[in-house]
């Protein structure tokens, strides 16, 4: 006969593997328990190049009608940067006097702005082979009896440009020189030639193609053409030949193939 010691063990464990057996089994709910586990999924980051822009300057870059940034330019830089191993690009608004000081820091990877490629910018900047040369137009107003055909005949007249392009630097040698032009500076050419429709300038100083955009949006026309045989460039960091072989590589593939023969048709007709 087995002690009343013996005989209390067993009741314990008893309990103890009915209670243990109780909890697995959800409590009584016929449910069955199992552990947690969480499984982390790495994705690959997508290589996205990060582009300035001032989007003022139709066709190269402007706004569509539902807000997005578009033109030569954007598309042109979306082409190569597929084309050098990139899976898509962001765009990034800015001043166009604020592009350079954003690539230098970093904030950018890339400008395409329609920029012209000056000595002073090259020694801020690499660019890349050019890839569009234009020359400067005069635009005014349709109705204006000031037509001027020349830069010399812009004396005595007040003149809309936008801060930090080529078109300012263009008056204010002149000017240097002693041609009488009153230069006003703006931070768009949109914002300038919306002053020449209004009246309160006399002409805007602008690329010829954006000039002729302009013609086709604005009741202005081009009074005159200064030849300054101007040309573009991408730019990049200043030392970073890793990005500025890739782009021209892809810049000379491109420009010698259909698609591009596309893209100027599509902007330029």
């Amino acid at each position: 006969m087995a002690s009343k010691t013996l005989i209390a063990g067993i009741i314990v464990l008893i309990i103890v593997v009915g209670a243990v057996a109780y909890y697995f089994m959800g409590k009584g709910g016929g449910e069955t328990y199992s552990p947690t586990t969480t499984t982390t999924t790495t994705t690959a980051q997508k290589k996205v190049l990060k582009v300035g822009t001032s989007p003022d300057f139709p066709p190269f870059e402007y706004i569509a009608e539902n807000g997005s940034i578009v033109g030569f330019d954007i598309d042109l830089v979306r082409h190569l940067a597929k084309m050098i191993g990139y899976d898509d690009i962001e765009i990034v608004s800015i001043d166009f006097d604020g592009l350079i000081p954003a690539l230098q820091q970093g904030q950018i990877d890339v400008i395409a702005a329609g920029m012209t490629i000056t000595e002073e910018r090259a020694q801020q900047v690499d660019f890349t082979i050019p890839y569009w040369q234009a020359d400067q137009a005069i635009l005014v107003r349709n109705d204006s009896d000031v037509k001027p055909a020349s830069a010399e005949e812009l004396e005595g007249l007040t003149v809309g440009v936008q801060q930090g392009t080529t078109a300012q630097s263009y008056l204010e040698d002149l000017v240097g020189n002693g041609t009488n032009i009153n230069i006003k500076v703006y931070t768009s050419y949109v914002l300038a030639v919306q002053d020449l429709v209004n009246g309160r300038i006399d002409a805007v100083v602008v690329d010829k193609p954006v000039a002729q955009t302009f013609e086709k949006t604005y009741p202005v026309t081009i009074s005159g053409v200064i030849e300054t045989g101007e040309k573009y460039g991408l730019a990049v960091q200043k030392g970073n030949t890793e990005l500025l072989n890739a782009l021209n590589n892809a810049l000379q593939q491109f420009m010698n193939s259909p698609e591009w023969d596309q893209l100027i048709q599509k902007y330029f007709g």
